[in-house]
């Protein structure tokens, strides 16, 4: 271990990371998994477009791939990640010109709040089809 990473890690352990030091994080986090994800689905159109000849089989079979539980769940987050980044997002510009300067904290705890029940709703409506088919099945 080099000298500059010892004293990088020591530091990054003795940060106290605040409400704004959380949200400035989190922004950037979730804005590089959005563009990640913007890569990863024009790549996934684009395959879709090689197969053109097929009457639409393709585009079938890539959707119902999309619909398999593993994908909802990955939707799931992808709208966590959507979510987050515009409440906060509202939360900067609120900050920046709305004199939210005194109240950051408590605009990231409403981020925080507003996003998890948000989530939640959202988790209800995109499993909700599954379980309803899941329980037909069983009765």
């Amino acid at each position: 271990m080099s000298m500059y990473q010892s004293s990088w890690t020591k530091v990054m352990m003795r940060y106290h990371r605040f409400a704004g030091s959380w949200a400035w994080i989190l922004h950037r986090i979730t804005g590089i998994a959005l563009t990640a994800y913007i890569f990863m689905h024009i790549f996934a159109l684009s395959a879709i477009q090689k197969h053109k000849v097929d009457d639409g089989k393709a585009f079938n079979e890539e959707m119902a791939l999309f619909l398999s539980p593993i994908f909802l769940v990955i939707e799931w987050l992808l709208f966590a990640f959507v979510l987050y980044h515009t409440l906060n997002g509202i939360r900067i510009v609120l900050v920046d010109f709305a004199n939210g300067a005194r109240y950051h904290k408590q605009l990231h705890y409403a981020v925080v709040i507003v996003g998890v029940a948000a989530f939640l709703a959202m988790g209800y409506v995109i499993f909700s089809h599954q379980v309803n088919q899941a329980t037909a099945f069983l009765f």
